[in-house]
């Protein structure tokens, strides 16, 4: 697949408010920082589509985008790090929750992960509770150009052994660099086929 036209469609802090659910939606999210903004724009071949920030935790809002004007994709708030009070973390986290349990035509979930560090607890965490709530779901491995090939492997072959500690499998998982533009194409043609498989 190629996204040939990509364009935002609204924000807001309610899943009730989502445009309606007609169309397939595949969102992303990630702790704060994870390079979720810049993977967007790789992926959409628009460097200003998803707001970039050297701040953690500036996307507040559930941001969709339309994509070809056939599917939607959705840019979630981060989790985790982020400089503001509890008050404020547990509403962005209520809502995060909210959207993913109630969002009927979410296809899939992509969660995204810096690949520079060991497997984090908050990581970990969210995805047994994401499988527990039985919502598909991929990892999307971050910022590998920061390291070498070979520390790439041995940083996924650490969390593929922490996974099996609780999964029976490793989940889909893709491997990338929004500098390198790595992982483009099988990320695109990923949700080109359940698109596909859904008609």
């Amino acid at each position: 697949m190629e996204i040939r036209k990509a364009s935002f469609l609204l924000s807001n802090t309610d899943v009730s408010k989502c445009p309606p659910p007609t169309l397939p939606e595949y969102a992303f999210i990630g702790r704060s920082n994870v390079g979720k903004s810049s993977l967007i724009n790789m992926l959409a071949n628009n460097n200003s589509l998803a707001k970039i920030s050297g701040t953690p935790g500036k996307t507040r809002l559930i941001n969709h985008f339309i994509i070809n004007e056939s599917w939607y994709l959705v840019d979630l708030p981060g989790y985790g790090y982020a400089k503001v009070p509890r008050s404020e973390r547990t509403k962005y986290e209520n809502m995060i929750r909210q959207y993913i349990l109630k969002r009927e035509n979410l296809y899939c979930l992509f969660i995204l992960i810096d690949i520079r560090h060991e497997p984090q607890k908050i990581d970990l965490e969210f995805m047994e509770w994401i499988g527990m709530n039985q919502v598909p779901f991929v990892m999307v491995f971050t910022k590998t150009d920061k390291l070498k090939p070979d520390e790439v492997q041995t940083k996924i072959e650490l969390y593929t052994e922490k996974m099996f500690e609780i999964w029976e499998e490793m989940p889909t998982y893709f491997i990338t660099s929004a500098v390198k533009i790595l992982g483009k194409t099988e990320i695109l043609d990923f949700i080109d086929e359940i698109n596909l498989k859904a008609k």
